[in-house]
């Protein structure tokens, strides 16, 4: 217990530099791990699987216990592995714990550091031990890894039990290893973490057979829940918490998280229902599916203007591009700069147009159930000539837009868009253009994301700070919309969830995400006074 208050230093914000003191809650997970031993002298627990909230210190933690079982725990060569599917992921914990070392004086004595931004091995040369990060994605894990203790950060995102199977075969060699897992809940309860979550709750429980004595004997379980009666999202009719309810998902509440964080989140998730799940999931413990519907419909309408006149925009737009393939729709949205708040946040101004066939428009609004002939009518979609949609259209159409205002990019997915530029080139068009993948993936050579616009268009409906023009079309689109997470928590909108036609609400989300990805906030009249008095 002595080891990490005074060896180990936390790092980041208020904690810099503070002693590592354990909680409770803490304290219990590892006098559990390391004071509970058999009659032989080796310890009883071999794996442990915790569970809890995010923010709950599980990664420093885990760093911690790493560099015990490395310095303090009498293994010759020990070998510790801070594992993940992902490198980035695999990371995030061995650099709680190279931050600690840099902390400690102490350990900056003992230990030795290799490789430079970013350090990938922690050595203990008097006893060849070492720490580093291994994934599945780096494919370097290592032909036959002998580890003292493997930590397994985020479990919910493993896909299978890969990592956990190649760390726990390497245990033959070591008599007092430690597999450590450490998650937030998920989503799929067809996963391997749910199984373990599950073996876990009956370890804790002793509600397994006793014919499986022997190995629910060695499983460590602390996994936080709610009551089956809990909602963390209640609200008081004077504006009362269930801050007793938090608790039970977050030990470590009122010490490293606020009850204004939570709060924060539970109003989030009252007011965005595709936002609900993920919060859920990440801050109350709570196992919730991973699709749900996107938005409360009354955000939407509020934002909605019925004066609103594209031709009265001056400021350069981004375009955002849901281009179909067949038979469906394409949609083309324009998002523009429209002023800021009296705080000096950005504002903008929303504008979508639907494209389809004109062939068998009939027949498919019957097989979709849905207003195509009306809304094709009425200006909200235009219907082109044939069976598919004709890409000449939409590039004329964008350089028609670009005579009267400046167009500052096109957005688009990789889906179909070389036929696109191919067709913009012949007809001698041409604009800067920004990648947006619609997916749960990022790219590194794309700054924009499906999730982080979402993200951003939440908050400006949240905000009051977008106007959208009205387009039955794109209602029914948002309507329909069902966002679904990935295992890493990256938020998209599902085509094949959803329940109508949602390619509007697609291109509307690349083009408010680019919109806000490259907006400044105002900056205040008297900053301006400054800076022409300085060049005067």
């Amino acid at each position: 217990m002595d080891f990490f208050p005074d060896i180990l230093r936390l790092n980041g914000g208020q904690f810099e530099g503070v002693p590592f003191k354990l909680h409770p809650s803490q304290e219990f997970i590892i006098g559990s791990l390391f004071g509970w031993k058999m009659a032989s002298g080796v310890r009883r627990f071999r794996t442990s699987y915790i569970e809890m909230g995010k923010g709950n210190g599980k990664s420093p933690l885990a760093g911690g216990i790493g560099l015990y079982m490395m310095l303090a725990d009498n293994e010759a060569g020990a070998q510790i592995y801070a594992a993940a599917t992902k490198t980035d992921q695999a990371r995030i914990l061995f650099d709680d714990a190279v931050k600690m070392v840099k902390q400690s004086p102490a350990l900056m004595r003992a230990l030795d550091l290799s490789g430079a931004n970013p350090v990938h091995t922690i050595s203990h040369l008097p006893t060849s031990g070492f720490f580093k990060p291994i994934s599945k994605e780096s494919g370097k894990t290592g032909s036959g890894p002998r580890p003292h203790c493997g930590l397994i950060d985020e479990l919910h995102e493993h896909p299978n039990r890969d990592i956990t199977e190649m760390i726990e075969r390497g245990f033959k060699f070591r008599q007092n290893p430690l597999l450590f897992q450490i998650t937030n809940s998920g989503s799929d309860r067809s996963s391997y973490c749910y199984e373990q979550h599950e073996l876990a709750v009956k370890a804790a429980h002793r509600s397994h057979e006793e014919s499986d004595l022997a190995a629910f004997d060695r499983l460590f379980s602390y996994v936080c829940a709610l009551d089956e009666e809990d909602d963390p999202l209640w609200i008081g009719e004077n504006g009362e918490l269930p801050v007793d309810v938090w608790k039970k998902a977050n030990p470590l509440l009122g010490v490293i998280l606020t009850e204004e964080y939570l709060a924060d989140n539970a109003a989030q998730a009252r007011a965005a229902k595709g936002k609900a799940n993920g919060i859920k999931r990440l801050h109350f413990c709570m196992w919730t599916d991973a699709a749900s519907a996107w938005l409360p419909f009354n955000l939407w309408v509020a934002a909605e203007d019925p004066d609103m006149i594209e031709d009265e925009m001056t400021e350069g737009c981004k375009i955002g591009l849901d281009l179909s393939a067949k038979q469906d729709l394409t949609g083309m949205a324009r998002c523009y700069p429209d002023g800021f708040t009296p705080e000096g946040h950005p504002k903008f101004s929303l504008f979508v147009t639907g494209y389809t066939p004109e062939d068998s428009l009939q027949e498919r609004a019957k097989r979709d159930k849905a207003k195509y002939v009306e809304w094709a009518e009425d200006g909200h979609l235009i219907a082109t000539p044939g069976k598919v949609v004709k890409f000449e259209q939409i590039v004329r159409d964008i350089d028609e837009l670009g005579s009267r205002v400046p167009i500052d990019a096109i957005v688009y997915d990789n889906f179909l868009f070389n036929k696109f530029e191919e067709t913009m080139e012949d007809l001698g068009v041409d604009y800067p253009r920004m990648e947006h993948p619609q997916g749960p993936r990022r790219r590194q050579n794309s700054p924009l994301c499906m999730n982080d616009s979402i993200e951003a268009f939440e908050e400006l409906l949240l905000e009051g700070r977008i106007r959208i023009a009205i387009n039955p079309a794109l209602r029914s689109a948002v309507a329909s919309a069902v966002v679904v997470s990935s295992p890493s928590e990256q938020r998209y909108l599902d085509k094949k969830k959803s329940t109508a036609r949602i390619d509007l609400a697609v291109a509307s989300i690349m083009a408010v995400g680019a919109a806000v990805e490259g907006a400044v906030e105002a900056t205040s009249p008297s900053y301006l006074e400054e800076e022409e008095m300085m060049f005067i």
